[in-house]
């Protein structure tokens, strides 16, 4: 049986918005599998209304971005009505993100976009460069380092470069929008291109 630790508990809470007993339940059920643990909160019933991460949102922008003739990005952001994507708020939003993708060049959207082979390569290249320590300590290791992964390659998890104190995360400026303008809000996808940078 896999441990469940208190920051898995608190990752799926924040994710479905269930209570912290349901998503511990969840996640003993499962195993330690975090979208299992997902299913089984959605089957379940419990993953909040209050959430609105599971609303379709296909309304939206797609915006660009140039830099200096050099850097250039195109972002698709979506949100549940046509209304909200007229805002100057949620304009600015998508802006934002796309400078974001410019500047701090993700490889993906969020951690789920990660094809599970690269994940496993990054655990095999961590794992090689530590050596004569235990196992469990190895573990915690390749997970700092997974976290530190995910900080510099996806998108959502990236430090908001606007932020000047480096505390907020892209996905936090993302929930403040949802939380102002009632919608759900998703970074569907982007491509960045960069002069001279093969593909």
């Amino acid at each position: 049986m896999t441990a469940i630790s208190a920051d898995m508990v608190k990752e799926l809470r924040e994710k479905t918005g269930a209570g912290m007993m349901e998503c511990k339940k969840a996640l003993q059920e499962s195993n330690g599998d975090f979208e299992k643990a997902v299913t089984v909160l959605r089957q379940k019933g419990l993953a909040s209304a209050s959430k609105k991460a599971g609303r379709a949102a296909s309304e939206g922008l797609i915006s660009s971005y140039i830099h200096m003739d050099r850097i250039g990005v195109l972002v698709e952001v979506n949100c549940e009505t046509d209304f909200v994507a007229r805002t100057e708020d949620f304009r600015n939003l998508v802006r934002d993100i796309a400078m974001q993708i410019a500047a701090a060049n993700p490889l993906y959207v969020s951690r789920d976009q990660i094809p599970s082979d690269v994940i496993e390569r990054e655990k095999e290249i961590y794992r090689a460069q530590i050596s004569g320590k235990p196992p469990q300590v190895v573990e915690k290791i390749i997970e700092g380092k997974l976290e530190k992964f995910y900080n510099d390659t996806c998108l959502l998890d990236q430090v908001y470069i606007k932020d000047p104190e480096q505390k907020m995360k892209v996905k936090d400026l993302i929930t403040e929008k949802i939380a102002k303008l009632g919608e759900n809000i998703v970074v569907r996808r982007f491509a960045r291109f960069q002069l001279g940078e093969k593909s």
